[in-house]
């Protein structure tokens, strides 16, 4: 015990300035000051109300693959936080939600049922008192998550603390004491309710303010009714904190000076639009209406480097096809799990989870040339969004209000319309793991059918006229190829400002058929940064509560 206090000591004076190392603190003092730092960082949250997804695939055992999804739960919602972890769904039906957030006694009952309240509560370690006088501490090394230096510990309550308290590791990092990861389970399982281990991150938002994020859930060997045992992996997400509502009101804020000369043209009515031209501007109107309405619900992220991506795939169609669309086509990143995509007008609107999947630019030129085919051939908006008392509706009606699904028909043409188009493309020769993306989505689907349900669109298509302009080639060949990706594999989202980006990985090597995990969920390994002080977000709390200042190390 002597050695582990000294190393812990030893680390935690490096972190504080040198003006405080003339008395290092004490195992006891740091754990006071993450207690109290925890207590504040659940008081800090109770201002926010995030979108929370929580996507849950059951598994069976398979000989080969080890375990294989056998179908699957989904919920979307936005959290209240000021009184706990209440839950608005926006899938669920009218009169459906309570069945679907029912008592927080579990988080699965004995009737097969996921309670969406008990994945949320994962968020916090504990709200009963996170202390000494309830836990024992033992520091176990230092570590260090992406760039974050941290203090680990394992934590274990102690006697008659009560049930429902936290058993596992949590890892602190060590300029603010926060808990930024924290992996385990809560104790007070029953035969007809139970607790899942967890494992939760928190990302930095910027000085001494980390928000809730990713959480994995995984269980094994749960027994229930007497004979069966359930198998499942889980993961939620956390992301629209702040919704880039301060960015809109900086830009009300910002002066501006207009020109002392208007410039005018020499011909007032050259401005005037032609019908043509004023049906194309209402159709834009419609489009950018219901774009903004669903960015500023944090169902849309913010414009950035992904949608680049999808219009350079655009591009390369419309190019190769002699396309010239006016209004021009933009593409937009719907930042839910679930297997969609959709045109609202000519813009392009692809899933993050689809985006997540796919392996490779010509699987995505395959999805994103079937949305064209919607575009060239005309398939319009619904006039009705033109008009803004149109998108004054709660949230949770969302999925009523705004409806981008097309009718079979439609379906069937932009399907063939988008075989010609990649006929054409720079795609033609490689279209070899759009075709086996394709036959593995449509072999998945019955076992992931919430996954491949859309809110807002059409179904993923996996239609004849798409695998005729994708040949299968040589099977041989491609045995070892990866048809999809697990869920979480190529897009990044920032929890405070809902913007993208994708991941940069190395390569991988070799992978072996069990680690190619088709649509599977996966643990979470984020890698942690700090915002610098420069780049702070608006509303961040940064100041320490006042017992956080009476322990800190003079």
């Amino acid at each position: 015990m002597r050695i582990l206090k000294t190393a812990l000591l030893v680390f935690v004076a490096a972190a504080v300035p040198l003006a405080a190392t003339d008395q290092a603190p004490s195992l006891d003092q740091v754990v006071d000051r993450i207690s109290s730092r925890e207590t504040a960082l659940v008081s800090s949250l109770r201002q926010y109300s995030p979108l929370v997804e929580t996507y849950i695939q059951n598994l069976r055992p398979d000989d080969q693959l080890g375990s294989v999804p056998a179908g699957d739960n989904y919920f979307l919602g936005r959290a209240d936080l000021s009184t706990g972890v209440e839950l608005k769904s926006l899938t669920e039906k009218a009169g459906a939600s309570h069945k679907m957030l029912g008592g927080l006694k579990g988080w699965f009952t004995f009737s097969l049922q996921f309670l969406p309240r008990g994945f949320l509560q994962m968020i916090y370690i504990d709200t009963n008192g996170f202390d000494r006088q309830h836990y024992k501490f033992d520091y176990v090394r230092r570590e260090f998550l992406g760039e974050v230096r941290c203090l680990v510990f394992d934590v274990t309550p102690l006697p008659k603390s009560g049930k429902g308290r936290f058993l596992g590791r949590i890892w602190v990092e060590d300029q603010d004491f926060t808990i930024v990861r924290f992996n385990g389970a809560y104790s007070g399982s029953s035969k007809t309710s139970f607790y899942f281990h967890f494992d939760s991150w928190r990302v930095n938002a910027g000085p001494a303010l980390w928000l809730p994020a990713f959480i994995y859930s995984e269980e094994s060997n749960v027994n229930y009714a007497m004979v069966r045992r359930l198998q499942f992996k889980a993961q939620t997400r956390l992301w629209g904190y702040n919704l880039g509502r301060s960015g809109q009101e900086q830009e009300l804020s910002k002066v501006l000076i207009e020109s002392a000369s208007p410039i005018k043209d020499q011909t007032v009515t050259s401005n005037d639009m032609t019908p043509v031209q004023a049906q194309r501007a209402w159709d834009r109107q419609a489009e950018e209406n219901v774009g903004d309405r669903l960015e500023r619900m944090g169902l849309i992220a913010p414009r950035g480097e992904v949608d680049k991506v999808l219009e350079t795939v655009v591009n390369n169609l419309e190019v190769t096809n002699n396309l010239d669309i006016q209004p021009e086509v933009r593409c937009r990143v719907l930042l839910t799990s679930t297997l969609e995509s959709f045109t609202i007008g000519h813009t392009i609107v692809l899933s993050r989870g689809l985006i997540d999947v796919l392996p490779d630019e010509a699987s995505l030129a395959t999805m994103v040339a079937h949305e064209l085919g919607h575009v060239v051939l005309g398939h319009r908006i619904d006039p009705q969004y033109a008009f803004f008392d149109r998108l004054l509706f709660d949230d949770k009606e969302t999925f009523q209000h705004f409806v981008f699904a097309r009718e079979p028909g439609e379906e069937t043409a932009a399907s063939q319309k988008a075989a010609e188009l990649l006929k054409n493309s720079p795609y033609k020769d490689s279209l070899g793991n759009a075709s086996l993306f394709v036959a593995a989505l449509d072999s998945r689907a019955r076992e992931i059918p919430n996954l491949v349900s859309p809110h807002l669109g059409n179904r993923v298509p996996v239609n004849n006229a798409l695998h005729e302009a994708t040949p299968q080639g040589d099977a041989a060949k491609r045995a070892g190829m990866i048809s999809a990706l697990p869920l979480g594999g190529r897009v990044k989202v920032d929890p405070w400002t809902d913007r993208i980006e994708m991941i940069k990985t190395k390569p991988l090597g070799s992978v072996s058929e069990r680690e190619k995990m088709p649509f599977e969920v996966t643990p979470f390994m984020p890698y942690l940064t700090r915002q610098s002080s420069s780049n702070q977000q608006p509303g961040a709390v940064t100041a320490e509560s006042k017992s956080d200042q009476n322990k800190k190390p003079h």
